[in-house]
Order: C-alpha cells, then structure tokens, then sequence
C-alpha cells in the first residue's frame, strides 16, 4: 500500500494505560465498547496519537473488533489528510465497502453502520450531493446514521452526521426536493442539538452544527455560527483526530 502522508501535527503522547484512564472521555463521539483484545487497544493507542496509517494496519491485523479502528483510522486520514481526491474517494469507498461487511457479520454493532454512513456521506460530498441523490446514496447515509442511533442512542458523531444529512440536502436541492430525500430542517437542527448534549465538548458537533446553520438559514445565523467556530476552535484537543477538528474550526474562524 502506497504510504500514507504524515500526520501534520506533533503526535500525541499517548500509551495504552493513558487510553484506558480516558477512554470515555477520547469516545464520547463514537460510544465504542473498550476493548478486550490487547492488540486492538493498541490499534487504538497508534490511532490517538496520530499514526493512522500503522493504526489502520494494526487494526486490520486483528481483526474483529479492530476493523473498527481500520475504518475510523481510514476516514479520518481520508477526510482531513489525504491530499488527493482521487485516493480520498476511493478510500471513502474502501471503509463503506469494509463497514457494510461488518453489519452482516455483527448486526449489532452500531459503528459498522456508522462508519459506511460517514464514508458513503463524505463520498456523496466529493462527487457533489445532487449526484450522490441520483446514485441512491442519501437514503443509504440516512438509513445507516438511523440505525446506528438505533443501536446506541448515546453515539453523538451519529447525530452530527444526520443532522450534517438532512442539512447538506436542503442546502443543495432545496426544501421541497430535499423533503423526498426524507430531509427535514427541524429534524436537523435537533440532531446538531442532541450530539453537543452528548458530547458538549466536541469540537466536530460545533463545527458542524455552525455548517448546518448556514446551509439552513443563511446570513441571518452567522453570528451564531461563528460563535460555534470560536467555542471550537479554543477546546483542548484530547488526541490526533481532535486536534485536526480545533485547527478546521480555526481555520472557518479566518474565512
């Protein structure tokens, strides 16, 4: 596999006994289970200290619960590093393809199907969300993000990543269009809303839910956003995928 480009950022010090003590605190997005398997906490320690490449390999190798670390290791690579469109998208592929797998083999486990709605909705955004609306793939990301919060109610990421869908549609078809695609603006806000009161010091649930307010309502909510940008941009990163979230929030801060 051709490398992957280097976290841009100093690492994260970071070892297994430090994951474990804040486990809670590095999943409140997700709601991933701790680990029982030593190599997949330390598939997870590669991954929060910003070595996504060797967490990805590391997670594929033990397999099981450790695709999940694959898949996030992938994504988030995918969507904050990876320069080139044409990798990014085909990775996006490769962790739905991966995620949708998964389900069939563990039918319970919500970040399999959380992971093929992230890859399969940051794909929809690369080739443009009106294509992706015409391929099928909408009711595929809402239909994934709803059973994942079926699963596990407490997932915030999946409530940022719906409130994220029903946002991007309206903002990219319109209302009435975007009501076909089973996109509604109040079902929306109110996910932006749930995952902050998941996860209240989540950069990303900020970060998007100033997006969602801007696609939704404009000029007239930028004050507001930028007051999400703001608060975002001053958290206290806890890892490598955190610390790519504040410096994205300050980077919507300079726009």
């Amino acid at each position: 596999m051709a490398k992957w480009t280097a976290y841009p950022y100093d690492l994260f010090d970071l070892d297994a006994a430090a994951v474990k003590k804040q486990w809670a605190r590095l999943h409140a997005g997700d709601a991933e289970p701790l680990p029982k398997e030593a190599k997949v906490l330390e598939a997870w320690v590669l991954f929060h200290r910003g070595e996504f490449q060797k967490a990805f390999d590391a997670g594929l190798k033990a397999g099981g619960a450790g695709i999940t670390v694959a898949n996030k290791a992938q994504a988030i690579y995918a969507n904050y590093v990876e320069k080139s469109e044409k990798t990014k998208l085909a990775m996006f592929q490769e962790v739905a393809a991966r995620a949708e797998a998964l389900q069939a083999e563990e039918p319970k486990n919500a970040n399999a199907f959380y992971w093929q709605a992230y890859a399969l909705g940051r794909y929809s955004q690369g080739i443009s969300v009106a294509k992706a609306l015409t391929q099928g793939l909408g009711s595929k990301v809402k239909g994934a993000f709803e059973t994942t919060i079926k699963l596990a109610p407490k997932h915030a990421d999946a409530h940022i990543g719906l409130g994220s869908f029903h946002a991007e549609v309206i903002d990219k078809v319109g209302g009435l269009l975007g009501r076909t695609q089973g996109a509604d603006k109040g079902t929306g806000l109110k996910m932006f809303q749930q995952a902050l009161k998941l996860n209240p010091t989540s950069a990303i649930a900020m970060v998007e839910y100033a997006n969602g307010l801007v696609m939704l309502d404009g000029e007239k909510k930028m004050k507001e956003a930028e007051k999400l940008y703001a608060d975002a941009a001053a958290c206290t990163p806890a890892d490598a995928m955190e610390r790519l979230d504040v410096e994205m929030a300050k980077e919507e801060l300079e726009d």
